[in-house]
């Protein structure tokens, strides 16, 4: 299981999901109230940008069409970043992954609760976009009209979560020292 920092730890009773930005209306819910949320499942794939997959993962939690639709998502949003609580990470990705139909946030994989080490309690899943796109320990959702580079993009990462293109178009070329 790969992630930046290390597992965080995150207090559940404290836990709070915010969506925020270009939206109608911005809500703010505690992990009881999110989990009652209408849920749905996923059947995807998942691909690391380090080279390994995961086929058949049936993935359990909110539809993103749902919570977009729940907050009133304001037409000039195009991008969303989405913060966790792994010292400040985020990650950022056009709307319309977002609200594709399989994108969600999930709560259960293969039917149990996905545990802290891979995301618990929550983590987005965007099954057409490499892995460092579905965040872990998400914590909120906030909609913008301009991109904004995340975490990994900072780093030279694709905006897009294309991992054989840097942010500039150029091919990424490992090279021995």
């Amino acid at each position: 299981v790969l992630d930046a920092h290390g597992t965080p730890d995150v207090d559940l009773a404290a836990w709070k999901f915010e969506i925020e930005g270009l939206v109608e209306r911005p809500q703010g819910r505690a992990l009881d109230e999110f989990l009652a949320l209408p849920a749905t499942k996923v059947y995807a794939d998942f691909h690391c940008v380090t080279r390994w997959s995961r086929l058949d993962n049936v993935w359990g939690g909110v539809s993103t069409r749902e919570l977009a639709v729940r907050v009133g998502l304001k037409p000039e949003a195009k991008f969303v970043s989405a913060s966790a609580y792994d010292y400040g990470w985020t990650t950022n990705l056009p709307v319309e992954y977002f609200l594709a139909e399989d994108s969600l946030v999930a709560w259960s994989h293969n039917g149990q609760p996905i545990p802290p080490e891979h995301g618990g309690p929550v983590r987005l899943i965007i099954p057409q976009l490499y892995a460092w796109k579905s965040a872990k320990w998400i914590k909120g959702l906030t909609f913008l009209a301009d991109d904004r580079a995340g975490f990994w993009e900072e780093g030279g990462y694709h905006m897009r979560g294309n991992p054989w293109e840097g942010r500039d178009g150029e091919r990424f070329r490992w090279q021995e020292e």
